[in-house]
């Protein structure tokens, strides 16, 4: 039975990494550039989009993955940009996004009038981690609340992503947290991963988020 599971896993993967191969190729000759972006739950997703659309136009919709509501979703509707809602509770409550809803989302916002999308992608360190949806740059949030630990528990998030974002530095001088000791501990999982300290509200590293995404990193993938 288990390698049962282990053959239909590897399946759905395949499946699932082949929409993501063609979208990512769609996408990028349309000069669209695509960033996944994920996190646990709370890490700052959305104020960080809102903050971005803020800085960098208003040519950017939005894909927001959450297992029930449209609060997100709405949110950023109200800065005059589209943002399509995936709800996965209806179909068993799925912890991630996988390509194929991805495909059907973009279909449905279209590509004219864009010249960025962003996934967030549901809320957990675990299970988005592991689907290609389709993004050419992979960006982790870790806020400064969930302690430096988390990049040695959930390896793979940190593995996936070529930069992580800490959050919520506004919140350093109330907690007992150490940016040299989550800068090594992501490094043990992935040397390669660039690390940048931001806080949406201070503003504080938003203007090398924001250089970073004029760059289009990894645009080519």
């Amino acid at each position: 039975m288990e390698t049962r599971k282990v053959a239909v896993m590897q399946k759905l993967l395949k499946a699932n990494d082949a929409v993501a191969d063609e979208l990512r190729r769609q996408l990028r000759e349309k000069d669209i550039f695509f960033v996944n972006l994920m996190s646990s739950p709370g890490s700052g997703k959305t104020t960080l989009v809102e903050e971005t659309v803020r800085r960098l136009g208003k040519r950017i919709k939005v894909i927001e993955g959450d297992i029930q509501t449209t609060l997100d979703a709405e949110r950023l509707q109200k800065l005059g940009i589209q943002a399509f809602q995936i709800n996965t509770g209806p179909f068993g409550g799925d912890c991630h996004l996988e390509a194929a809803w991805v495909r059907t989302a973009v279909d449905e916002l279209g590509l004219d009038g864009m010249d960025f999308l962003f996934v967030e992608n549901i809320g957990n360190l675990v299970c988005p981690a592991e689907f290609d949806v389709g993004a050419h740059l992979n960006v982790l949030l870790l806020s400064v609340t969930e302690g430096e630990d988390k990049p040695l528990k959930y390896p793979l998030a940190f593995q996936v992503s070529p930069l992580c974002l800490v959050t919520k530095t506004d919140f350093l001088p109330l907690k007992n947290f150490s940016l040299n000791k989550l800068r090594e501990n992501i490094k043990k999982v992935n040397p390669a991963c660039a690390v940048i300290e931001v806080s949406a509200h201070s503003g504080a590293g938003m203007d090398s988020w924001i250089t970073i995404l004029k760059n289009r990193p990894n645009f080519q993938g």
